[in-house]
């Protein structure tokens, strides 16, 4: 588990080694970090038996922030082969340019150029816009989920461990998410960052 564990934090990490991280995790009794890796792993692996286990390790009956819809299993997709995509767009990039520069002058009109600006704003946007969704999992029990970030905000929802939430901002000991489709706030310390 030390090992895994080392490897988690780093991001190198399987699906695999999910299950057996989670597996572990539960038969030591760590049922919050059990629910953590299972929680990855549906992103990775999305299937409805990963949910049913996630439901009986944390003794919830229907829970919130597991919908994935196929653009974000496809976004989920391209960000586990970013750098394959990057260095893919890289190499026809060096392609391009060579042809430029071997064609010198010869080349005037403006639709020579194209592919290699494509390319170059391909890459731009692939390496820096193209990530996964910050989300997190409800780790305290009971979470209180409110409409502002105070002590005095409304009470929006009180939940128990075991659902997730997209995190849009932070603020102080509060992130800002969105808790069936709307804008709520969590203290930081009653999530788990994944």
């Amino acid at each position: 588990m030390a090992i895994y564990q080392t490897n988690y934090q780093l991001g190198i990490y399987s699906p695999s080694m999910l299950l057996k991280m989670s597996f572990i995790s539960e038969g030591i009794g760590d049922k919050e970090n059990a629910t953590l890796y299972l929680s990855k792993y549906y992103d990775l692996s999305p299937n409805p038996q990963t949910i049913t286990k996630i439901k009986s390790l944390t003794g919830q009956t229907e829970l919130i922030g597991y919908q994935v819809s196929d653009g974000m299993r496809f976004v989920l997709f391209l960000v586990e082969f970013k750098e394959i995509i990057v260095g893919a767009l890289t190499l026809f990039l060096i392609v391009s340019l060579i042809f430029l520069w071997s064609k010198g002058n010869k080349l005037t009109e403006a639709r020579f150029y194209w592919p290699s600006v494509i390319l170059i704003s391909l890459i731009f946007v692939t390496n820096n816009f193209l990530k996964a969704q910050n989300a997190a999992l409800v780790t305290n029990s009971p979470t209180l989920i409110v409409s502002k970030p105070s002590a005095g905000g409304e009470m929006v929802d009180l939940v128990e461990p075991g659902h997730r939430v997209k995190i849009k901002a932070s603020k102080d000991i509060w992130y800002e998410v969105e808790w069936k489709e709307k804008v709520a706030y969590i203290r930081k310390d009653n999530v788990t960052r994944f």
